[in-house]
């Protein structure tokens, strides 16, 4: 094993390093300047921790510039960061835990075999669950479903939040005006009531505890799932819809005449609850993303409902807009601007078009080799080959990130709190021209 690897070494000898060594030695002899660069890149190429870092970025610090008040700093980092930790966290973490219990349902002598086989994509399992006495696979897609199902904690828990946080908001600063928390009313007229005050408290533990519920009749279900789902040609239907609920709207399609590759795709991509799977790991998926989005949107609406109608404005302002670039916006504007670089011919070792029309850029683990390459082809040092390589990375990287800062974070939350003010500051010159036109109407009374 190699300890140490003179940075200084030729490209001649360097050719003798294995592939392991020759990529420590190239991301280590890095200029120190790119380490912040590689950090970044390195964080993109991964969905849970990439989005959440995005959401932080986009969403809390923009927030944090247009602060309005303790109260709203307070419960925006705590429905921020709670928020980001369930959307992309908890689907893996919460999906590893489930396959090691739901694991000891299955018996000892096949136990081994049916946990590999749920870490395996739905398709390939799906296909070999309908030979008849592939008993394994079975297993597997019941399982697998029943682990999906037993994650209908999360998006619950996400609808759930918003209401925890007006509990928190009341709790800690006894406010449940939004007007308040917001910090709209200038003139510091406190608009509190303890009738409001208890309605909105009732509604939040009414809609808190009916998340618990719908969460704990999940998983009971999803252990009965896991125990028989094998033992039923019903229950391995229902296994299979839950599994790609996207698939079974499709073939509903087909069945009415409707058939686009398109439309399939996108059924089978956002409208699906399994997991992302990689090496063997259950992780976040593009549909497990869309179901916590919605539900985290139906949770503020309902909850700013309760706060006052200017909440719920601003919600419908906000979040609509957020939940569309969380799910989709992200993907369109990186297709884009991968297009425009490649017709443009911009970073043409790392941009390639292939022969299906669709970019592709190397991951940052393949650019010690592309930069061998290139380094054997134009008689280059590799080190400077791979520093040229993981800059233009990171630019492609970057640039994107740089938008949703920009316009989903800054110009999003300025836009918002202005709109938000200026209704409130339109209400209340309405209701004291209305004050006053009731008061030059009114009969006077003569002694």
């Amino acid at each position: 094993m190699i300890t140490e690897i003179n940075q200084t070494k030729s490209s001649h000898n360097y050719k003798n390093i294995s592939f392991v060594s020759k990529e420590s030695y190239l991301f280590n002899g890095m200029d120190k300047s790119l380490k912040p660069l590689n950090t970044f890149v390195k964080s993109q190429e991964n969905l849970s921790h990439t989005r959440f870092f995005q959401d932080v970025m986009t969403n809390w610090v923009p927030k944090v510039v247009f602060l309005r008040s303790l109260a709203d700093f307070t419960e925006m980092t705590f429905l921020e960061f709670t928020e980001s930790t369930l959307f992309y966290f908890a689907p893996p973490i919460l999906g590893s835990l489930l396959q090691k219990g739901f694991a000891k349902l299955t018996p000892k002598s096949i136990r081994k075999e049916v946990n590999e086989n749920v870490s395996r994509v739905s398709d390939e399992i799906l296909k070999e669950a309908k030979s008849s006495n592939n008993i394994i696979a079975k297993r597997a897609v019941s399982v697998k479903a029943a682990i999906l199902l037993a994650c209908v904690s999360i998006p619950a828990a996400e609808y759930a939040l918003s209401f925890a946080k007006n509990l928190l908001t009341l709790k800690l600063f006894n406010k449940s005006d939004f007007n308040n928390i917001a910090n709209l009313n200038r003139d510091g007229q406190n608009t509190e009531t303890a009738e409001q005050q208890k309605r909105v408290a009732d509604s939040a533990k009414k809609h808190i505890q009916g998340a618990g519920k719908l969460s704990l009749a999940a998983l009971v279900a999803s252990i009965a799932l896991a125990t028989f789902g094998h033992k039923s040609k019903m229950l391995q239907k229902v296994s299979k819809i839950i599994l790609q609920p996207g698939g079974a709207i499709n073939s509903g399609l087909n069945k009415l005449g409707i058939k686009s590759q398109r439309v399939e795709n996108a059924l089978k991509t956002y409208i699906n609850f399994d997991f992302k799977v990689e090496d063997g790991k259950l992780g976040l998926s593009k549909g497990q993303l869309v179901v916590s989005t919605l539900a985290g949107l139906w949770g503020y609406n309902d909850a700013g409902k309760d706060r006052g109608r200017l909440d719920q404005l601003e919600v419908l302002t906000r979040v609509p807009i957020v939940v569309f670039y969380t799910i989709f916006g992200s993907e369109i504007f990186d297709y884009t601007f991968k297009h425009i670089l490649h017709n443009k011919n911009k970073f043409p070792d790392l941009v390639k078009q292939g022969k299906d029309g669709k970019i592709s850029i190397p991951k940052r683990a393949e650019l010690p080799d592309l930069a061998e390459k290139i380094a054997k082809l134009k008689k280059t040092p590799v080190q400077v080959e791979f520093n040229r390589l993981l800059k233009e990375k990171s630019i492609i990287t970057a640039v994107p990130y740089g938008f949703a800062l920009v316009f989903m974070g800054f110009l999003l939350a300025g836009i918002t709190r202005f709109w938000t003010q200026y209704r409130y500051d339109q209400s209340k010159q309405e209701n004291q021209a209305q004050d006053k036109l009731k008061n030059l109407i009114q009969p006077k009374k003569f002694i």
